[in-house]
């Protein structure tokens, strides 16, 4: 509106100055041109306002650009730093995997290679009811009752003192052996055995037979050796028969490889 004004104001002057009187076609040509320029002029007026409304607004999404930018390389920074540690984490995750994996893989060997001994060692036997197998990581060896006690008795009789000779030959080359001597019967009734009052103290007492004589006459080191009674609660062979029975009555002893590395990494 200034700018509409000081033209107006200029044109009045400069008819005064000229002292001229103006022809009506004039005039309208003077109004004409004043229209002219307030049209103009409002026209830039309009566009300026426009042009500061829409500098504003830009301005207004500069800052939201940037404070959507500043918070994006904040999170890109936090979720490089994750990726970093999920990968340290994997990268030692991984090698405990391999070490793990490489100790059990001794386990297995050193078990499959125990195995093969004592089988040979043991070859002449297994015709009475000795048998050698690998479970869970672990060698049984299993000795029917009647390979080694006389029937209802605790005290080895002499073909059961040859089998644990055998095995003891082979287990004292084995420092490294853990064993664990368990006895297991039937579900029959104890009857008519003095002091065994049942099947608990028949398995105990034939486990501890065994243990006495692998530790005191073939001199196994006690300390590598556990006796336990199963009494008739884990059975072989659940079948009602008498066939079935004759495999559970049984001598197992356990063997196992000393795994102070796995327990060393799982202890980590």
């Amino acid at each position: 509106m200034k700018i509409k004004y000081l033209l107006l104001a200029a044109i009045c002057c400069l008819g005064f100055n000229s002292c001229k009187i103006l022809s009506p076609k004039e005039y309208k040509s003077l109004v004409a041109q004043r229209d002219s320029l307030n049209t103009r002029t409002g026209n830039l007026e309009e566009e300026l306002s426009r042009l500061q409304n829409d500098t504003a607004r830009l301005h207004r999404q500069i800052n939201d650009l940037r404070d959507n930018n500043n918070a994006l390389n904040n999170n890109l920074d936090v979720t490089s730093t994750k990726a970093n540690q999920l990968a340290v984490d994997l990268q030692k995750r991984e090698a405990r995997l391999k070490e793990v994996e490489e100790i059990l893989k001794k386990r297995d060997e050193a078990t499959n290679a125990l195995k093969n001994k004592l089988q040979k060692a043991l070859l002449g036997f297994q015709q009475s009811g000795l048998t050698v197998d690998i479970r869970n990581g672990k060698v049984y060896v299993s000795l029917t009752d009647k390979l080694l006690f006389p029937s209802g008795s605790i005290i080895i009789d002499d073909k059961g003192k040859e089998a644990l000779k055998q095995l003891a030959a082979v287990l004292n080359k084995e420092p490294d052996i853990n064993m664990a001597v368990e006895g297991h019967t039937d579900d029959k009734k104890v009857k008519n055995l003095g002091q065994i009052k049942d099947n608990w103290d028949l398995s105990v007492l034939r486990a501890t037979s065994v243990t006495r004589y692998l530790t005191e006459v073939e001199m196994v080191d006690p300390h590598r050796l556990t006796a336990t009674g199963k009494g008739e609660f884990q059975p072989i062979d659940t079948a009602d028969s008498d066939e079935a029975r004759t495999k559970n009555r049984r001598i197992e002893i356990v063997l196992t490889p000393k795994l102070d590395e796995l327990y060393n990494l799982i202890s980590k």
